[in-house]
């Protein structure tokens, strides 16, 4: 049997006996020592990436390879610091609230919505408790630690902690032993690493929030000591919870619950109704904006990949019938070429910033259209990096009403001197409601991430690599120049569909396996979405109508979408 492993750490080569954990070797090297409780201020190291790839420091060291810490601050460090005060809080629940069933919600600006599945209205001294329990666990040093149970054994487990959603989930597993952590007695499945120590989970806040609930906060990236000033999103909160009754409508609020709909056969009768639920929220849609006869420009935006393009399209169509012209422009059309792109921060090219686009250009051609003179509309070919037009002049008439979709399109600089009262403001993302399970929510960004990895290697011959590196530039971006522009929109819609992750998962997998270690930037990224979308159960791209959101990812839409 191999007695040590090689192990690279920075420029140097060390041998090391096998088996040894993480954090032991790294206080072998003298980097860290196990043995001191951890300052937050500090940024402590609570994890570390063994040849690229994330793992608690309890992990064990059984082949040769490099090892890197991970600080709490860094990227990888702040969403590991997100995940654990969640797990803290189930643990602080379970002890105090054994027989109910405490359910993530979602997201809602720099928190996560919980509630109790049984309508248990949370009150302020409940909250008051959880949070104390919260501290004294936290103020314990009480260790993290990953342990390997047999899966009945984990499935019974859950079952007896009426925990429904992930029994449903990995009742589709068939591992011989799934992967839990533990604290204080208490065991729950994670899809990523936790730290080791309760010690450094010390900056959150539990609030009230809603009818029945309460909001987990976290510091936000951009200053991680502390955390930042509460901003309430009471429109982004409506979406959420008219989304969530959709789920309620459908029989779905989890991954297992779809899971179960697949193998029972009823896929095909699920994605029917999930598409004409939104269906019928765009028809309401174009209701209300043939309601008001002064709307001449409806504009929509939202970050990227959600599904922009086809709703104008959908959009279009209901206004048509509704006995309007729509004239559809894509912002991407006013895009810059690439030599004349701003750089960012980092001194890459910000195609998320609104000076890449030719705004001069896109504010004379709605002045134009306003004033009732004929405009050429530009197109951009993205391949060939240029600009073109048709020769094909458009202008307005009383029936017109022009549909402008991209990223940009909430952001007033974009359009300040045109007459407020003739616009209508759209916001679009993808703000699933499925959760993984009863503790692990089905990431937004996640999911916007697979949706254009799968439509980048369709369409742009763009690797995953590739992709995947990108993002963190593209989120810079969207935090920069979408996100703070979202409560200027006049509706807010949700473009997820409850069954998508079935459909993108066998798009993604194979895209997602060809990104290696080697890639430092993306397989930590890539590992991670692959352990994610392992729980789906596939479904066949056949069963997507042509008409759907969806196509835009995947492909055969019978729309003009790429």
């Amino acid at each position: 049997m191999k007695q040590t492993i090689a192990l690279t750490f920075g420029d140097s080569r060390f041998e090391l006996p096998f088996g040894i954990t993480a954090g032991r070797a790294l206080a072998d090297l003298g980097t860290v020592d196990p043995a001191i409780i951890p300052s937050y201020q500090d940024d402590p190291i609570i994890g570390v990436l063994v040849n690229n790839d994330l793992q608690p420091l309890c992990t064990r060291l059984e082949t040769d390879c490099t090892l890197e810490p991970v600080r709490i601050f860094s990227d990888l460090g702040k969403r590991m610091y997100r995940h654990s005060i969640c797990y803290l809080l189930g643990c602080a629940v379970s002890g105090l609230y054994p027989d109910r069933r405490l359910v993530i919600g979602h997201s809602l600006g720099d928190g996560y919505y919980y509630s109790f599945d049984d309508q248990y209205l949370l009150s302020p001294d409940d909250i008051s408790r959880i949070s104390q329990v919260m501290q004294d666990l936290a103020s314990s040093n009480l260790p993290i630690e990953r342990v390997r149970i047999p899966y009945a054994q984990a499935m019974e487990y859950f079952r007896q902690r009426r925990f429904q959603e992930t029994e449903a989930l990995l009742s589709y597993r068939n591992d011989p032993a799934i992967d839990l952590y533990q604290l204080n007695g208490y065991l729950d499945v994670t899809y990523e690493p936790l730290v080791h120590t309760t010690a450094v989970l010390t900056v959150w806040e539990l609030r009230p929030y809603g009818d029945r609930g309460m909001l987990l906060r976290y510091p936000r990236s951009f200053d991680f000591t502390k955390l930042d000033t509460w901003k309430d999103n009471p429109l982004l909160f409506s979406v959420f919870k008219e989304y969530k009754e959709w789920g309620r409508i459908l029989g779905v609020s989890s991954l297992g619950k779809l899971n179960q709909i697949c193998a029972s056969g009823q896929i095909q009768s699920f994605i029917r109704m999930a598409e004409a639920l939104q269906a019928k929220k765009i028809t309401k849609l174009a209701d209300k904006i043939i309601g008001n006869d002064g709307i001449k420009v409806v504009f929509i935006a939202g970050p990227s990949s959600s599904g922009k393009t086809t709703f104008a399209q959908k959009l279009c169509i209901q206004l048509q019938v509704m006995g309007k012209r729509p004239i559809k422009i894509s912002l991407d059309d006013y895009y810059l070429t690439r030599e004349q792109i701003p750089v960012d921060g980092n001194g890459g090219k910000d195609y998320e910033a609104l000076q890449a686009l030719d705004t001069a250009r896109f504010t004379q051609d709605l002045r134009d259209l306003y004033d009732g003179k004929e405009v050429d509309l530009p197109h951009f070919d993205f391949k060939h990096n240029r600009r073109y037009f048709l020769e094909r002049p458009i202008h307005l008439d009383r029936h017109s009403i022009l549909v402008i979709e991209g990223i940009h399109g909430l952001n007033p600089a974009l359009v300040p001197r045109i007459d407020q009262e003739t616009t209508f403001r759209i916001y679009i993302s993808a703000l699933t409601q499925l959760n993984l399970d009863d503790h692990n929510r089905v990431s937004t960004t996640d999911n916007r991430i697979l949706r254009r990895l799968v439509r980048d290697s369709r369409t742009r011959g763009v690797s995953a690599e590739t992709t995947l590196s990108m993002w963190p530039s593209v989120q810079r971006g969207e935090n920069l120049h979408i996100f703070p522009y979202q409560n200027n929109a006049d509706v807010m819609l949700n473009s997820a569909l409850d069954y998508e992750l079935g459909v993108l998962a066998p798009f993604a997998q194979p895209l997602l396996k060809t990104v290696k270690p080697s890639d430092t930037k993306a397989y930590p990224l890539a590992r991670r979405l692959l352990a994610f979308i392992e729980n789906t159960y596939p479904i066949p791209e056949s069963a997507v109508p042509k008409d759907s959101l969806l196509r835009e990812f995947i492909g055969g839409s019978e729309f003009d979408v790429v």
